[in-house]
This record gives structure tokens, C-alpha cells and sequence, in this order.
């Protein structure tokens, strides 16, 4: 279907508009012209923000009529919509994006050069929005790009934090958090939609009733309510028409100011629905150990998911569809556990709110909502206390005991008797603090459940989601993680781009299946002296970058070994650091050992609450101090902490790599996406079978991954017949000798104390299991060494991983969904001049 729109005109024919033209001078003019009218600022007064504001709202005018026309596609009856549903979207910085997807880099750089300014200084001033923590935030931005370049209509939502993930400090060697301010100059690509604000209800308690009909109802009674305000945002699509919308909700008060209150003398409490309801989406996920943490995290996901369904209600019936139909033009996919209180909800909005029958309301929700699962570690999926859910969300815990009693009654017809499995597949666990299981809530409201890899859909089906596939085996699928090459090779690595381009031509950032072009270019020496030359370019500027940012000096002709993500025991970055006292310690026994110069590089933030996550970080800069002070070792190892771990960091860090950290325990990682982007960019990968490793080994080539560690089935027997990390310490003399230093203080200036909850972890429990692979990934470890030494086949191998990605674009993710669970369409946009 191509869609063709007629949007009124306000230009002169055959004078180009300022608004819209891409003339260098009328770029220049729109600039200027933004600066003194959205600013207010002459240039003389300008500052660099104000140089950014203005450049932003010129980029943003030339994309406002595609945006434009493609909102106007939704409202068609016969437009099939994609809604993505997830708590957390880590867009980055917009400006460079925008500007790479519109396809107006070039001149856009050349108006703002004759105008006497750096175009990157603009883009590198840019606060870039921390709406999420990692890896699935960022997913959830890679698909829209990739949504809006394969022009299926679609709509993100989520919230406006207004507050996102901390921002990372290192002080003296520890982690602290300062606050993310990411709205405090104003936010230039957004458009508040007050007039679309919806009513979101909490607490209270319920009345059941007889309708007109005389058949059985409930009202709920809302003890409080707040609005929520849409706020949208752009998402362009590449050198297409499309420009889809993320919508991020706002919580405000009904009524901002009391003055009843007020008048009283009740200052505080003329403004206290205010604050109150302006708390919810105030900050990304707070710490949940404490009730009011949990609640609030439970009111923020109720809060998002009753803001988007609404809005998909309202869409649906302004299309001039009814609600029988919602199933037809609305595919709503759950990223993750967090929206899966959408079940109850949508129920609820068909049950109470729009007076269908349940069993056509249930129907529907099924046919319209899909699952992805993210964890395959049972504490990772989301529960609720029974007593919390019920007290804010009364109505729908009815909803959801109802939904279960029906559902039990189909698992005991299939399975008399097997009073187990009832427990397991129930959405209530019984045990202890009665709980609502969000995770079966998801399944049994879904009509597709997808894991995020091969092997991590595998595991799903045998372990955590086990009982829901035996009973329903038709919902499950696979759909493998990818990431935009838009972002994280155009916009990030433009030289590697270029590169690319004169070898292959410029087609392969929408088709990246054509890098396979690039394999033949592999065994061409000239073009690996270019490959190795812009890889060494890209390797000064990160050290540039590191010398500023934290005073470490790194050679850039040394191996770039990185490791940058969340910081967690399971993402093992101290076996990383094991690896690093191994080789420091052989150095200080033989400083005449020949090996290759490394620097490890590492980034990613702790929760702020996970005190031994902190510790590791701790660990890393403590390592460090020693390594990198130490005459006797300092000219061949580096360590180096890279703070404030997000979008804008991943850009400069992950071009620059040569060796990739994916070393998590076969089992654990779900996919993984770092992965991806550090083998597009041409770094090699050292790692276990866990996650999107399996399938990237698989594309590059056995030959060009560095393997180690257990299996999952071997760590699964390892643990059944009970694993002892005490014996691997004893057995191994150079594993007991890095353990021993660490805790003898020689790290942490004699302090024996500092590490020891993780040395002691490490020795009676190891969870994770390090020194069960410690001797394995010091081994292929050794191998790296040796082949990096062999420079023309380390390159060899740097463009063949390259080459061989093509399977990882998001794009062929987006493709998959859109086939097999969506039967979404692209919907082509002419815009007629």
C-alpha cells in the first residue's frame, strides 16, 4: 500500500521555502532566523546551547511534513498500527541521527561552517535523554528506527522521566551518582499534546452492579487520579518518508493548585496533588528495596501502560473502526514484564469501561498483544505482593484472578490431577507473601511469546516458561536481537562508512546483508592497510578522549580490549579483571615476557543499590591505579574506567574496539546487543556460548571468534552435582596466586578488608561460576595474544566479522516481528511537493 498525502502548501512556487529548503543559504537563513525568533538571541549573544536550539528546530521544521503526513496514515481504517510498548527507551542524542536519516548531513554541515561554527560541537552538545538503563531501553530505540525505515507505521510509548538513569561520577575509585537533567535547557524535538491527555485512576475500591440489561458489572471507585499528558517525539525514518512518533506520558495533577487549601492557610497542601502526581514519572525505576520503591514502580508501569492503551482506544474508534475490531488495526508488543498489567487493563477498558461481553473482550486482548521475554534468571521476572497490587490496583486484581480461574480450568482439563503444573502455570503464587506472577499474566494474555535469541528462546522452552509451552506450544518463537547500522556505524564510525561506501557502494545501510560484498576485500592487502589505518585513527581519538577524561595516557598501537555495559556479577566483569592480575602477575615474575601491549577499557554503571556490582567497579579502578603506575609492567598493560556509561559513550567507544568482552555465563545473557555493534565495527569477540554469541559465531565463522568456558548444559550438570569454587582455588596455582594478591590489600593499598566480599563470594558461592572458566578464558586469552600479533590476519578478521553482520540489523528483527507476529505492512509515503 503507498499512501499519498496533500498537505496544504505556504510557500510561493519556485521560491524555497525556509521552513523546508536545503539551500546552503536558506539553511543559513533558518538558522539565524531560529536563533532571534525560538531563541531570542542576537549571534553575538549566542551561546552554544542557543547555537544547538536553533540548529535543532531547523532540522526538526524540515521533517515536520513527513511527520506530519505519516500521523495523518494512522487515522485511515485500513492502516495496520505496530504499538511498542516498553518502560524504557534510550533514544540518544537526536540532532546527528536526524541528520544522517533525512540525508541532509552535508549541507547542513556546510551552512553551519560558513556560518562560522563547528557542526559536531553542536551535535556533541546535545543532552541525550536517559529514559533508560541498557541494553533493553536501547533496543527499544533501534526498532523504531528500524520500524520507521522500513515505513511500518508505528508508535513507541513509554514514560518522560523527567529525571533518567543517573549520570556516573568516579571518585576515588567508587561510583557516584548525580542527577540526569536532561530537560534543564528544554527539549527542541518534543511536542507536548495536552489536548490528548488522558485520566489515569489508582486505588480506591470497586462496586459491582446490574446494567440496564440486567447483567453483572463493576465500577471502580478511584481513591486518586492523575493525568497524563503525551509528549511526542520524531523518529525518522532513512531516506524515506516515514517519520513515526514515540509518545512518552507525563503524570500531572488534575488540578495543579488547591486554592481552597490555599485560602486556608494550607500552603503545603495547596500544592501537594501536584507534587504527588508529578512523582510517578519523575525518575527512572528508583530503587525498589524499600514498599514506597516498589509501589511507585508499580504506579509507573500501570501508569504508561493505562495512558497507551487509552490512546490506542481513542485511535481506533477516530479511524471509524469499532472496538471489535482493535485486534485488526492494532499489534501492541510487551518489551519485557514491565506492560504486562496491559492484560488486566485492556480487560478492564473492553470489560468496564466499553460494556463488552468477556469472553469477546478476552479474545480481543489476546489477538492484540504480544510478549517478549527478556531473562532467563526466575528472580528477573517481575512479581507482585498480592496486598500491594490490590491496593492500587483493585479492579484489576479481580480482573486477573478471574482470568486465571478461567485459565486453570483449561490447564486441569488438559491435565487432571497434576496439581504442580496448576501451580506453576498459575498467575498467583501461593507461596509465602501471596504474588502476582506478571510473567504468566503476559503468556496467557498473549497470542505470541518470543525469546530475543536462538538459544535463549530454546532456554525459555525448557526452563523458565517450560509448563506455558507444553500447554501452548504454537505461541512460541524466536526473534534474534539486532541494532540499527544508522546509529552505530553511520552516525558513529563515518570513517569506516566512507570506507566502506568506496568499496561496496551505499546501499548496504538498509540492506546489510550486501557487507558479504566486503569478504572478498578481506584477502585485498591494499584495502586492509586502509581498514587497519581508519582503525587506528579512530583508536588516537579514544585516547585523546580517555587522556582528557580521566588523565590516563594509552598507547593507541596497543589491543583495545573492551568490556562496557551494565555493571553486574552475572556480565562478569572481575573474571575480565582476574585475567588482568594473571597477566600483571606473570610480568612482575618475568618482565621480559613477550606479549602484545593491551589496554582494557571498561564502562557501565552499578545500580545504585547493588553494593557488590559498585565493588567491582571499585575493583577495576583499584587494579588500575597499580597497573598503570607500575614501571614494570606500565608500557605493555593499561586499565582504564571510562565514567558515565550511556548512548553517546557506545558511539566513541565501540568503533575504536579490537577485542570484544561477551563473557557471561553460558545460560544467563538473554542476547545481548554490545555484541553486535562491536563486531559491525570490526572488533573480534572473546566469549562463552551465551546469548546472540551462539549466532554470531555461527555468521563470522568459528575461525574468527576467540571461544571459551562451559556449555550451558555443562554448567546445568556442574551445578546439579554441586559445585565447589574451593576446589578450582586450590587446584589451580596461578588462579590461587591472583585471588591471594587481590586479597592480600596489594590492590587496595594493604587494606585486606576492601574485597573481601568478593574474594569471599568468589571462594565459597561463586554464582556465576568464574573460576570454574577462569582457566579457560585465560587459555583463549593466550591465543588472542598470538594472533593479534599477526597483524594482517587480525585484520583479515576484524573485516570479515564486519562483513558477515548482516543478519544483526534490527532492520531483519523489525522483519521478523512484522511477518511472523505482526502482520504488519509497509505503508510507503508520498509526499506530494
Amino acid at each position: 500500500m503507498t499512501v499519498s498525502t496533500n498537505l496544504p502548501s505556504f510557500h510561493t512556487p519556485g521560491v524555497e521555502d525556509d521552513r523546508t529548503g536545503l539551500g546552503i543559504e536558506t539553511l543559513k537563513r533558518a538558522f539565524f532566523d531560529n536563533l532571534y525568533y525560538v531563541q531570542g538571541k542576537l549571534p553575538n549573544r549566542a551561546s552554544t546551547v542557543d547555537y544547538y536550539m536553533a540548529l535543532a528546530y531547523t532540522v526538526r521544521d524540515r521533517l515536520l511534513q513527513r511527520w506530519l503526513a505519516t500521523e495523518d496514515i494512522l487515522t485511515r481504517p485500513e492502516v495496520r498500527i505496530v504499538g511498542y510498548l516498553s518502560a524504557e527507551f534510550l533514544m540518544g542524542p537526536h540532532l546527528g541521527n536526524n541528520l544522517i536519516n533525512l540525508d541532509i548531513y552535508a549541507p547542513v554541515k556546510q551552512a553551519i561552517e560558513e556560518s562560522g561554527l563547528n557542526l559536531q560541537e553542536l551535535i556533541d552538545i546535545e543532552e541525550e535523554p536517559g529514559l533508560g538503563n541498557g541494553g533493553l531501553g536501547r533496543l527499544a530505540a533501534c526498532y523504531l528506527d528500524s520500524l520507521a525505515s522500513l515505513q511500518i507505521p508505528a508508535i513507541g510509548y513509554g514514560i518522560r522521566y523527567e529525571f533518567g538513569i543517573f549520570d556516573q561520577e568516579i571518585v576515588d575509585g567508587w561510583q557516584v551518582e548525580i542527577t540526569d537533567k536532561w530537560l534543564k535547557y528544554g527539549n527542541p524535538w518534543e511536542v507536548a499534546r495536552p489536548e490528548e491527555a488522558v485520566e489515569i485512576k489508582f486505588g480506591g475500591y470497586t462496586q459491582p452492579y446490574t446494567d440496564d440489561q440486567g447483567r453483572y458489572r463493576v465500577r471502580w471507585v478511584p481513591g486518586s487520579t492523575v493525568m497524563g499528558i503525551p509528549y511526542d517525539t520524531p523518529i525518522t525514518g532513512y531516506n524515506v518518508n516515514t517519520v513515526n512518533t514515540l509518545r512518552l506520558w507525563k503524570a500531572e495533577a488534575p488540578e495543579s493548585f488547591d486554592f481552597t487549601a490555599f485560602n486556608q492557610g494550607d500552603y503545603w497542601g495547596a500544592v501537594n496533588d501536584k507534587v504527588v502526581s508529578e512523582t510517578i514519572s519523575k525518575v527512572l525505576y528508583p530503587n525498589d528495596e524499600q514498599i514506597q520503591g516498589k509501589q511507585l514502580r508499580l504506579q509507573q508501569q500501570f501508569f504508561f501502560v493505562s495512558c497507551s492503551l487509552q490512546d490506542v482506544i481513542r485511535r481506533q474508534l477516530e479511524s471509524g473502526r469499532t472496538l471489535d475490531t482493535l485486534h485488526e488495526k492494532f499489534s501492541l508488543q510487551m518489551n519485557d514484564t514491565h506492560p504486562s498489567v496491559a492484560v488486566a487493563e485492556l480487560m478492564r477498558l473492553l470489560v468496564d469501561e466499553h460494556m463488552l461481553e468477556w469472553d469477546h473482550a478476552w479474545d480481543i486482548t489476546t489477538r492484540t498483544l504480544a510478549y517478549t521475554n527478556h531473562t532467563l534468571l526466575p528472580e528477573a521476572l517481575e512479581k507482585w505482593s498480592v496486598s500491594l497490587f490490590g491496593s492500587l490496583l483493585p479492579r484489576h486484581l479481580e480482573i486477573i484472578f478471574e482470568i486465571n480461574s478461567r485459565f486453570l480450568d483449561q490447564v486441569r482439563l488438559r491435565y487432571p490431577g497434576d496439581e504442580a503444573r496448576l501451580g506453576q502455570l498459575s498467575l498467583i503464587d501461593e507461596g509465602g507473601d501471596r504474588s502476582v506472577r506478571m510473567a504468566n499474566l503476559a503468556c496467557v494474555g498473549s497470542h505470541a511469546i518470543n525469546g530475543v535469541a536462538a538459544l535463549h528462546s530454546e532456554l525459555l522452552k525448557k526452563t523458565v516458561l517450560h509448563d506455558f509451552y507444553e500447554l501452548m506450544p504454537e505461541k512460541f518463537c524466536n526473534v534474534t536481537n539486532g541494532v540499527t547500522p544508522r546509529r552505530w556505524l553511520a552516525l558513529s564510525n563515518p570513517r569506516l562508512t566512507a570506507l566502506i561506501d568506496r568499496r561496496i557502494g551505499n546501499g548496504w545501510l538498509t540492506h546489510l546483508d550486501r557487507l558479504r560484498e566486503l569478504e572478498s576485500a578481506a584477502d585485498d592487502a591494499g584495502f586492509r592497510h586502509e581498514w587497519r589505518m581508519v582503525k587506528r585513527d579512530i583508536k588516537a581519538d579514544l585516547a585523546d578522549h580517555i587522556a582528557n577524561r580521566t588523565g590516563i595516557s594509552v598507547n593507541p598501537d596497543t589491543l583495545f580490549d573492551i568490556q562496557v555495559k551494565r555493571i553486574h556479577e552475572y556480565k562478569r566483569q572481575h573474571l575480565n579483571v582476574l585475567h588482568i592480575v594473571t597477566l600483571y602477575h606473570r610480568l612482575k615474575q618475568n618482565p621480559n615476557q613477550d606479549m602484545a601491549g593491551r589496554t582494557f577499557i571498561f564502562g557501565g554503571k552499578a545500580a545504585p543499590g547493588y553494593d557488590m556490582a559498585k565493588r567491582i567497579i571499585k575493583l577495576i579502578t583499584s587494579v588500575g591505579d597499580v597497573v598503570n603506575k607500575d614501571p614494570d609492567v606500565s608500557d605493555r598493560l593499561r586499565v582504564v574506567f571510562l565514567p558515565d556509561y550511556n548512548v553517546t559513550f557506545g558511539q566513541r567507544v565501540y568503533p575504536a574496539a579490537e577485542l570484544s568482552e561477551q563473557i557471561s555465563l553460558a545460560g544467563l545473557e538473554a542476547s545481548g546487543t554490545g555484541n553486535m555493534k562491536f563486531s559491525m565495527n570490526g572488533a573480534l569477540t572473546i566469549g562463552t556460548l551465551d546469548g546472540a554469541n551462539v549466532e554470531i559465531r555461527e555468521e563470522v565463522g568459528a575461525e574468527n571468534f576467540f571461544l571459551f568456558g562451559m556449555k550451558t548444559e555443562e554448567v546445568t550438570a556442574l551445578r546439579s552435582q554441586g559445585y565447589n569454587p574451593m576446589s578450582y582455588y586450590h587446584s589451580n596455582e596461578t588462579l590461587k596466586a591472583v585471588i591471594d594478591l587481590i586479597a592480600s590489600g596489594h590492590f587496595s593499598h594493604g587494606d585486606r578488608e576492601l574485597f573481601r566480599p568478593l574474594i569471599d563470594n568468589l571462594l565459597y558461592h561463586d554464582p556465576y561460576m568464574l573460576l570454574a572458566d577462569y582457566q579457560s578464558y585465560v587459555d583463549c586469552q593466550d591465543q588472542v595474544d598470538r594472533a593479534y600479533r599477526d597483524s594482517e590476519n587480525w585484520v583479515r578478521m576484524s573485516i570479515l566479522n564486519a562483513a558477515r553482520m548482516g543478519k544483526f540489523s534490527s532492520d531483519r528483527s523489525i522483519q521478523d516481528y512484522a511477518q511472523t507476529i505482526w502482520q504488519a505492512d509497509a505503508v510507503p509515503i508520498e509526499i506530494e511537493a
